[in-house]
């Protein structure tokens, strides 16, 4: 059974899914929002409290101010104010690409919120060593989007970032057309530039009583946030963590994913 209850953060009321019982574990994305997550969290559910969440401006959670921008340590509050809500001390974080830094910004500003964080694949352009051109072309995307709109846009970012670069190359299919659009144009509007420049507190990181694991999908070598995720790792000292599938591999392959997070989450 899922259950929906709307939290109030700073500036916006974000809707959340809570599945499961036991320890508790955070799903996010960004821009992404909860619903690619529920067969992740499903497979999960049975031994985990399983909180999934719109990221602000996303979907299903309204902000006061339509135009105020989207930053990694602005999400971050608002999965500490969720767990303030879910009268919660800590938990345990996969944050799948944005949401992977705005899981990398949660531990830098709310060590002792954290567990065990799991990045995912995130996006940090500033970590590689193009990064100027890396740079260049994220504000080209943004550039793209107010000048040729949201498909435009979307049909570059896939390009860019690794994926299919045919005509039909498109935002990532959803089930409202309508409701992808608006995510869409807020993502290239007022996130996008904020999540790619993002560098993490890596003193931060490296003080905190939490442990970080980077993830990397099997199928994902083509891709920049592949690139990133190495860049990551090497950065905290680590190694990567070979998750199933690609960038979204928790959405085509959510059991077998589930059983390597299950795993990752034992160590």
């Amino acid at each position: 059974m899922t259950t929906i209850r709307t939290i109030d953060v700073r500036g916006a009321r974000l809707h959340c899914e809570i599945r499961g019982s036991g320890p508790l574990l955070l799903l996010m994305g960004s821009p992404m929002p909860a619903a690619p997550f529920a067969g992740l969290a499903d497979a999960l559910a049975a031994e985990r409290t399983v909180v999934t969440h719109d990221p602000r401006g996303i979907a299903g959670s309204p902000l006061d101010d339509p135009e105020e921008d989207s930053t990694p340590d602005l999400r971050a509050d608002d999965v500490a104010a969720v767990m303030d809500a879910l009268g919660a001390e800590s938990a345990d974080v996969f944050g799948s690409s944005g949401g992977a830094v705005t899981g990398l910004a949660l531990a830098a500003r709310h060590p002792a919120r954290v567990r065990t964080l799991v990045a995912h694949e995130p996006p940090l352009m500033e970590l590689l060593p193009d990064a100027a051109e890396q740079r260049a072309e994220v504000e080209e995307l943004v550039a793209t989007f107010h000048r040729e709109g949201v498909v435009a846009a979307w049909r570059r970012f896939m390009s860019t970032a690794g994926f299919d670069s045919g005509e039909d190359a498109g935002p990532p299919p959803g089930d409202d057309p309508g409701q992808d659009l608006a995510d869409g144009a807020r993502f290239f509007g007022h996130e996008l530039l904020g999540t790619a420049t993002y560098v993490p507190d890596f003193a931060a990181l490296a003080a905190g009583p939490f442990r970080v694991v980077v993830g990397v999908g099997a199928e994902s070598r083509g891709l920049s946030t592949y690139r990133t995720s190495e860049a990551l790792a090497e950065r905290l000292g680590t190694s990567t963590t070979e998750f199933p599938g690609d960038h979204g591999g928790f959405m085509g392959h959510p059991k077998e994913f589930a059983d390597v997070l299950r795993e990752v989450l034992k160590s």
